[in-house]
């Protein structure tokens, strides 16, 4: 008896379990969409090199680059420390998916403002890429 009177308090403590798994998954698949995008190519060292060279640009130094596994991070030391982990994975045939994973101290950045930067410069590489513009 006196074990179940010990467990008694837990269950008025006890919240709705689908409707935080619902919230949980919405909120992540918000951020998914701001973190991911595709690109119409096939070329997947191709699209390496381009993160690359858009995270140097936005001020990222690359601290790894794994080219097998398509995984890049760097870190920004701008007035704050941020890094920047981009995956790189074949989407289809004719696509490559690039998302991205941003912490500040350590903390998963939600906002979507680094994001965008760091895409619109991404597309504007990539599109340049394509089209042989130096």
């Amino acid at each position: 008896m006196a074990l179940v009177l010990a467990f008694l308090p837990l269950g008025g403590c006890q919240t709705d379990s689908k409707q935080q798994v619902m919230a949980v998954d919405k909120s992540q698949v918000e951020l998914r969409a701001i973190q991911t995008r595709a690109f119409d190519t096939s070329d997947r060292n191709l699209t390496i090199r381009t993160v690359i060279s858009s995270l140097q640009d936005l001020g990222f130094v690359i601290d790894k680059a794994d080219e097998q596994l398509g995984i890049i991070s760097g870190t920004k030391l701008s007035g704050y420390a941020m890094r920047m982990t981009v995956t790189v994975r074949p989407r289809g045939k004719t696509q490559m998916s690039v998302r991205a994973s941003a912490q500040y101290n350590l903390v998963a950045v939600s906002d979507a403002e680094p994001y965008q930067q760091f895409f619109a410069a991404l597309s504007k590489a990539m599109f340049l890429t394509a089209n042989e513009v130096d």
